[in-house]
């Protein structure tokens, strides 16, 4: 400026080339691609070289991307944090395994976080059940974004001063914290799914059982019908399943009351009436079999919510496993059944592998025209002492539920397979007419030899979904919806 407003002709000439010179320069230097980045020995600002604020392509660039884009950075970042499982697999002190259905897209998804929230005697635990249209997606987004909002809100709770807590035995002041960070990391990712158009969340959602395991501390925060069981030894030293949550299922007496509170309806239809259903007040639809899940924003106002129950646990030297899975597991499987196939399988690393796969037979014995649903497990072993990876006492008799020679043997005499036929059923699977017995046995002998098997003589299994309903979105509500 002071060379260009100098009363000199010539001073101003000059000034002017160099002007030009500038801009040339800069001009050559966007043509090869070169780029302004203030991480490296970018220009200072206010020199003729620095980019001007309106022409930050960046900023452009970056006010595009839509609110509910994933950042696929930042996912592959948090996939990359050690001790974070995902994936069908194994370490020191969990077993995961989760196993498509014959419905379509796996719609279950799990995690183990082993040193959670840079804690190195904390362990975070979870499986998602996804349901509708894009319940994997809901599943997935929870799995990944849940745990870092419980973190982040337990680091705000303990930074807290906690006078008012009634701290007791009972309550001690781990589970005063982790109770509130619960309840506002449920609310804010429930929250917080509404923003992502890439996702429609109206008849689509997910249930989620939790836990935070900090040294013998137990936390557990449950949102619909998966569970988590706890496997202990009793006075005789052998096994007992404890259940730690409750399914939150509409049959609930204090869950169909708030839902008719709210305008909602609850019953089961003719087929199935073991089966409580959501439906909304004028239209016979989606039929939710849960009372509490992660969006489904169709029936957000007629009584479905997606606080979770909590609840706390001292763990003690009698606490061998704990087993979280999804409904699938629990519609063929009891408590009981679950724990005896963990202790007696070949190894802690193989655990959840081998539930899932006595799940999958189970379904294929008890409902042969039935579409096998997703199964979801994670074993978490309390025991620190690990370098038996065999829970099975070599005293007992083993049990070979996962023996696929075994099972082969076995299909000429059905009834020799009893830890299938006693089964405590959830009430979750539509009770079907009895197949004809020769008819049966080949489909049991064709799915365990490995031929395809597939449902399309029917479906005996209750869908979680059973309608999608109708929506025609008013003035104010057609943006949010778009």
């Amino acid at each position: 400026k002071q060379v260009l407003t100098d009363p000199s002709t010539e001073n101003r000439g000059c000034g002017c080339l160099a002007v030009l010179e500038c801009i040339l320069s800069i001009i050559r230097a966007l043509q090869m691609g070169s780029c302004f980045s203030a991480e490296s020995r970018s220009p200072l600002s206010g020199s003729p070289l620095s980019p001007h604020p309106a022409f930050d392509y960046r900023k452009k660039r970056n006010s595009r991307k839509k609110p509910g884009s994933v950042d696929f950075r930042k996912e592959e970042q948090l996939h990359r944090i050690p001790g974070r499982l995902f994936l069908n697999g194994s370490s020191g002190v969990a077993s995961l395994y989760t196993q498509q259905g014959k419905k379509g897209t796996n719609q279950d998804a799990m995690i183990v976080w082993e040193n959670f929230g840079s804690r190195t005697d904390t362990v975070f635990c979870g499986v998602f059940d996804g349901h509708g249209p894009y319940g994997h997606m809901v599943a997935k987004k929870v799995r990944d974004h849940l745990p870092l909002k419980l973190s982040a809100h337990w680091e705000v709770n303990i930074s807290r001063p906690s006078v008012d807590l009634d701290v007791t035995e009972k309550n001690p002041d781990i589970f005063k914290t982790l109770k509130e960070s619960f309840l506002k990391a449920f609310k804010v990712m429930d929250r917080e799914l509404r923003l992502h158009t890439n996702i429609d969340c109206f008849c689509s959602g997910t249930t989620a059982v939790t836990l935070v395991k900090q040294g013998p501390y137990l936390v557990v925060g449950n949102v619909g019908d998966s569970r988590a069981v706890l496997a202990t030894r009793d006075k005789d030293n052998s096994l007992k399943a404890v259940q730690l949550t409750v399914d939150l299922k509409p049959n609930l007496p204090a869950e169909a009351e708030r839902i008719r509170n709210c305008k909602g309806r609850v019953f089961a239809l003719h087929d199935e009436p073991t089966v409580a259903r959501v439906w909304l007040p004028n239209n016979d639809a989606p039929g939710l079999a849960m009372a509490r899940a992660f969006r489904d924003f169709c029936l957000k106002d007629f009584g479905l919510i997606s606080v979770p129950e909590i609840s706390y646990r001292c763990l003690s030297e009698e606490d061998e496993f704990i087993v979280l899975a999804t409904d699938g597991i629990w519609d063929v499987l009891s408590n009981k059944e679950v724990i005896d196939i963990i202790e007696y399988a070949p190894a802690c690393s193989s655990a959840a592998r081998t539930l899932v796969q006595t799940a999958v037979r189970a379904w294929r014995y008890k409902y042969p025209t039935s579409k096998v649903d997703d199964c979801a497990v994670v074993c978490l072993f309390l025991d620190s002492n690990l370098s038996n990876l065999s829970y099975a006492s070599n005293t007992k008799e083993k049990v070979q539920l996962t023996s696929m020679d075994h099972i082969n043997n076995e299909t000429e005499n059905v009834d020799s397979l009893n830890v299938l036929t006693s089964l405590n059923w959830s009430g979750t699977v539509r009770t079907d007419k009895e197949e004809d017995s020769s008819k049966f046995k080949q489909e049991e002998v064709n799915s365990e030899l490995g031929l395809e098997w597939s449902a399309l003589e029917g479906v005996s299994r209750v869908d979680t979904l059973l309608n999608l309903p109708r929506f025609v979105p008013g003035k104010e509500d057609e943006k949010a919806w778009k």
